[in-house]
């Protein structure tokens, strides 16, 4: 579960909780100055239905995104009431954590820790380009859909082989965005894993 003042300042994130209505589909894709817009945005938050496919992970998952440029990222994979994983970068530190069973990673925020952790080798400002609708230079190619204020659909594939396919719900920019979004869980008694022992918990 969010911690306290962390719950509060990314309340809303998922704002759909099912896939995107019928009604939203019929909206006008963005226009070129509201793409250019867009792509500067220092804030985003959104609803994510993501599947991914690599070397050597491969999964489909609903997460919940928010970041703030130029280094502070929050990925939420939910569980029912709770979460299956936390992942929390900002700066040069990441936190992946597993509040179901009490277990924690933390090291650099690297695009390496990424892809061994999560199976996408996407550093955190790479990650926010994508969902951007920008071709970062660890991606190969890029085919984005836009909506009506930012990319609907981004599908990504890395130098590595990797697929990413990110459809994006309710995307908003421009939230304030406090250090407390980005803060990662109390960790007090849980198990700090190696990255061997997290690598791919969160696609069992």
């Amino acid at each position: 579960m969010l911690r306290p003042g962390v719950a509060e300042t990314v309340a809303g994130l998922a704002l759909c909780g099912g896939l995107l209505a019928a009604g939203c589909a019929s909206l006008p894709a963005a226009s070129p100055a509201a793409r250019a817009e867009a792509q500067r945005a220092t804030t985003y938050t959104a609803n994510l239905r993501v599947s991914m496919r690599g070397p050597e992970l491969r999964g489909r998952a609903d997460a919940v995104v928010g970041f703030r440029r130029p280094d502070a990222l929050r990925v939420e994979l939910p569980a029912g009431t709770g979460l299956r994983l936390l992942a929390v970068a900002q700066g040069e530190r990441l936190v992946v954590a597993f509040p179901g069973e009490r277990s924690y990673y933390e090291g650099a925020a690297t695009a390496e820790a990424f892809g061994s952790l999560l199976g996408v080798a996407l550093a955190p400002a790479d990650l926010m380009d994508v969902l951007l609708g920008l071709t970062p230079t660890r991606v190969r190619a890029l085919d984005v859909q836009w909506g009506p204020i930012a990319p609907s659909r981004v599908v990504a594939q890395l130098h590595d082989g990797t697929r990413l396919e990110a459809k994006v719900r309710e995307p908003e920019l421009g939230r304030p965005l406090g250090d407390g979004a980005f803060a990662p869980p109390s960790t007090a008694g849980w198990q700090r894993l190696t990255m061997d022992e997290a690598r791919g918990r969160w696609a069992r």
